[in-house]
């Protein structure tokens, strides 16, 4: 049995801009591996205008930054976790987790279904200030 994803966007805030959230099988992974108060990275960054997110799944392994915790990922280290292809399968392990926090356990999305998903989120430019 695969598991879900599901990317959201939290809007923009007074101390930051628009960050992601990841939900794998409806559990906040930045949260459950940072903490409460960490937060996802900017959501400008994992789905940027001009090219595709760095979760885009290939055959090469990538190393993608999800979170950090409140202190900030400088003092006790970020959330990150290797994304790779295998066929009809997504794959994301090897995580490292910041200090003293629970390492997530590897999750393995089919990647239909996750290719969907991410490409719903890249369209979905809502969450962007338009000034």
């Amino acid at each position: 049995m695969f598991d879900r994803l599901e990317v959201r966007v939290l809007p923009p805030g007074r101390r930051f801009a628009a960050q992601m959230r990841f939900l794998v099988n409806g559990e906040d992974v930045v949260e459950s591996a940072v903490g409460e108060g960490g937060r996802g990275p900017y959501a400008a960054d994992v789905l940027p205008a001009d090219g595709p997110s760095s979760l885009r799944a290939t055959g090469e392994p990538r190393r993608v930054e999800l979170g950090e915790p409140e202190c900030t990922g400088g003092c006790c280290g970020f959330l990150s976790v290797v994304v790779q292809r295998f066929g009809g399968i997504v794959q994301w392990s090897d995580w490292e987790v910041p200090y003293m926090e629970m390492r997530p356990l590897e999750f393995h999305f089919d990647a239909d279904q996750y290719d969907a998903e991410l490409a719903r989120a890249e369209a979905d430019r809502s969450w962007q200030v338009h000034t």
